[in-house]
């Protein structure tokens, strides 16, 4: 299965300025290296087939013809490919002369696409050579012995997906006809184009193309004249990029000598899933008049093995660029911090209360309590951090949260469990030797209690610290740790607190305070709830238990961002994880296991406490993820067993 993506290419010749012979044999030499790596539609730059800056020699008839007769030579070309290819060339209609993008598919012409708006200011003077479609809209030509039609706003339908063009300048518009495109159906927009370099402009279009991308929903193949035009007053760099929902898949930089080619694969089916929960994509649909809109079905593909070429993320829950990831962090802490504010604003409470067990989310829920008193001008003293040892508590652990919570300047108080703990085995006729679900919820549901009366006694809020990545998959006692007045970490991913805790780290005078948050960071994942080793260690360790929260989280993001089934979030997985530790057998255990526990933890999530939403994914019942809790799963793990 290749489970909706569809394999995109953008390639570059070497042209010679009005030498069509030149450029249709440069043409085919990149359609034979995308042919030969299953490249399904491959966009060239605009008018490729003569050159870009002919300029007055577009007025001479040997070169429209000449150009014909090298669209021939292509067409004779690629009659045994079913591989689209997409070219650039004049066109002549009704005694005008149009720039036009050409779609090739088996030795036929599939249709004609011609320039809307021209390029007429400062270096450039198409208006001097050519006319806009829309004073030649839904005309036919005569081109290569057949009749076709030119059009303005058409979509090329394939088995695949749906693809329109947009030719150059037509991306500047303020409304470009890729957006009105989109609306009528098109999932890729390929852009043939001849931007002129100049300092700056390189980022500038890559912008462009990637807000473009993001504002259609869809992906975008941008291919744009390179080395061989003219350069009499301006250089042509011959920049590539191909884009999906506003993230760049693949680029070329720009200003090379060599023939360029990129490919990548446009997920298409994430970008149908998105339109589909996107109502305002869907609702725009409503405005746009399909009246003048041309359809043609392109003939099948040939059945392509997929091997993807494009990057995929072990971590998509964060940004893969270090400055970036540092402002992401950043803006997460200030979310959490926010919207603690606000309810503690709006409670007029001036006192909180937390557990802190010296492991990673009550640490990053302290560090936000203590960021929202201090943007409240509060007094640090109003955090009241409860550590509350028990049977499995290490002193690692609990040296850590005496020391955090001593240097950061909260009031610290301690209760131990394990007396109240004890009574409560023997209240329920309980073996405390006997170290089960029961032994472990007990004391889970003590601590929580504790905090609740603590709370009661000094006027303060209980808040919580457990994240999305448990949620998801139930791993919190029901009334216990799950429940708290205000969650903060409640739609932060593991993999993300752990990043935040070290950014928090990172900006930190007092070495203590830093050097204690980094000895938490490399602190093993544990509940802490069974004895330790003899030796003092954790023994509980969480990621033995339920998985690898790095393979959670990616399964976790894909399940609750995209809704992809099981099989394409193991290939996902598999091509992200090729070169790590992780076997196939590995990443299908974990996957069933997350499927699991994602459909029968759904009662946890259903009465979840309030809490800041921080990303694109969330588990609140009250907006992002409404579900049954009677929910079956048997489709969904029927699958993963099958892979």
């Amino acid at each position: 299965m290749k489970y909706g993506f569809v394999r995109v290419a953008a390639g570059i010749p070497e042209v010679k300025v009005a030498d069509t012979q030149h450029n249709v044999e440069e043409i085919e030499k990149l359609v034979l290296r995308a042919q030969a790596q299953n490249v399904e539609i491959l966009v060239t730059p605009e008018l490729s087939l003569t050159g870009y800056t002919c300029q007055d020699l577009f007025f001479q008839q040997t070169l429209v013809e000449e150009a014909e007769i090298a669209l021939m030579k292509l067409m004779d070309f690629t009659r045994s490919m079913d591989m689209i290819l997409i070219v650039g060339m004049p066109v002549v209609c009704n005694h005008n002369m149009l720039n036009c993008a050409v779609v090739l598919q088996k030795g036929k012409i599939q249709g004609i696409v011609a320039k809307s708006f021209l390029s007429n200011h400062r270096d450039s003077s198409e208006k001097r050579w050519f006319t806009s479609i829309t004073e030649a809209e839904n005309s036919k030509v005569w081109l290569c012995g057949d009749q076709v039609e030119i059009s303005r706003y058409h979509i090329f339908n394939t088995p695949s997906c749906s693809f329109a063009i947009e030719i150059g300048h037509d991306m500047w518009a303020p409304i470009p006809p890729s957006s009105t495109l989109s609306l009528m159906g098109a999932e890729i927009i390929l852009c043939p184009a001849a931007d002129s370099s100049f300092v700056g402009k390189n980022d500038y279009i890559t912008n462009l193309v990637c807000a473009q991308s993001a504002a259609c929903i869809g992906g975008y193949v941008y291919a744009s004249a390179g080395f061989g035009e003219s350069s009499t007053d301006l250089v042509y760099g011959g920049k590539t990029l191909i884009c999906e929902n506003g993230n760049i898949l693949c680029e070329k930089k720009p200003y090379g000598m060599e023939p360029g080619l990129i490919l990548s694969e446009i997920d298409v089916e994430k970008i149908r899933g998105d339109r589909r929960s996107n109502k305002i994509f869907s609702d725009s649909t409503k405005e746009i008049n399909k009246e003048k809109l041309t359809i043609t079905n392109t003939d099948m593909m040939a059945r392509r093995d997929l091997e993807l070429s494009r990057h995929i993320s072990q971590h998509p829950f964060y940004s893969e660029d270090k400055a970036q990831l540092a402002r992401e962090t950043e803006e997460i802490f200030s979310i959490q911090t926010l919207g603690l504010a606000k309810r503690l604003k709006h409670t007029g409470c001036k006192t909180v209360v937390l557990g802190i067990s010296g492991g990673l989310d009550s640490t990053l829920a302290l560090l936000v309590c203590v960021g929202t008193f201090d943007l409240l001008k509060l007094d640090r003293k109003g955090i009241v951090g409860v550590t509350m040892p028990g049977f499995g508590t290490t002193d690692r652990t609990y040296q850590n949260a005496l020391t955090l919570m001593k240097h950061l300047g909260i009031t610290l108080r301690e209760v131990s469990i394990k007396d109240a703990c004890l009574q409560h085995f023997k209240d329920i006729e309980h073996n405390p030797l006997k170290h089960d679900i029961t032994y472990e919820n007990s004391q889970a549901r003590e601590r929580t209690q504790i905090l609740m009366d603590i709370a009661n006694q000094v006027n303060g809020m209980v808040v919580g610290t457990g994240d999305l990545s448990e949620l998801a998959l139930g791993w919190a006692t029901y009334n216990g740790d799950h429940m708290s007045m205000y969650s903060v970490n409640g739609s932060v991913p593991k993999t993300v607190v752990r990043l935040v805790v070290a950014w928090y780290a990172s900006v930190q005078k007092s070495t203590v305070v830093r050097s204690t948050l980094e000895d938490i960071i490399d602190t093993p994942i544990s509940p802490e709830l069974i004895p330790a080793h003899e030796n003092g260690e954790i023994k509980q360790k969480t990621e033995d238990l339920v998985g690898p929260y790095e393979l959670h989280d990616f399964f976790l993001y894909y399940i609750l961002r995209h809704g992809f089934r099981p099989g394409k979030i193991y290939m996902l997985a598999r091509h992200a994880f090729a070169q790590s530790d992780y076997d196939d057998e590995t990443i299908k255990k974990w996957l069933s296991v997350c499927y699991r526990r994602f459909f029968n933890q759904q009662f946890k999530r259903s009465c979840l406490p309030d809490g800041p939403k921080v990303g694109t994914c969330g588990l609140s019942p009250r907006g992002d993820w409404q579900m049954p809790s009677d929910a079956v799963s048997l489709s969904w793990l029927k699958e993963c067993e099958s892979l």
